[in-house]
């Protein structure tokens, strides 16, 4: 049986964004960074209540959306396991677009931007680069 992954949920109440929906979101997240990998256990709802105080539903509500994306399975008594991936090597530790990006962040950082600031100009140039594509 696979061991259960080093993903912690961070749930930010004051985000407008649905609990379940950052749970999947960062769940997506940690595919694309290679955090979790097919074989992976996700925390079990219980332990996701403990660490966040939210609802158990919620929990559930978010891999069974995770599920319908095909990206993890529900084993009865055992947990939910990742079965899919997304992203790739650009997004690994060690690729030289992820540390190109470092670098830039370190160089906006020193500039004197701050986190939101590095955000909104970082979506700004997203928005522009892929505008017209349809996967976002």
């Amino acid at each position: 049986m696979a061991e259960s992954a080093a993903v912690e949920f961070r749930i930010d109440r004051r985000s407008g964004v649905a609990t379940y929906l950052q749970i999947v979101q960062q769940t997506k997240q940690a595919l694309r960074l290679g955090l979790l990998e097919p074989g992976d256990r996700l925390p079990t709802a219980r332990e996701v209540v403990e660490a966040t105080a939210i609802n158990p539903n919620t929990v559930l509500k978010a891999y069974r959306e995770l599920e319908r994306e095909g990206l993890v399975e529900g084993r009865r008594g055992l947990g939910t396991f990742v079965t899919g991936t997304l992203g790739g090597a650009a997004a690994a530790d060690d690729s030289p677009l992820r540390a190109e990006l470092t670098g830039w962040a370190g160089r906006a950082r020193a500039a004197g931007l701050d986190r939101d600031d590095v955000s909104a100009l970082f979506t700004a140039v997203l928005d522009s680069t892929f505008e017209g594509d349809q996967d976002r």
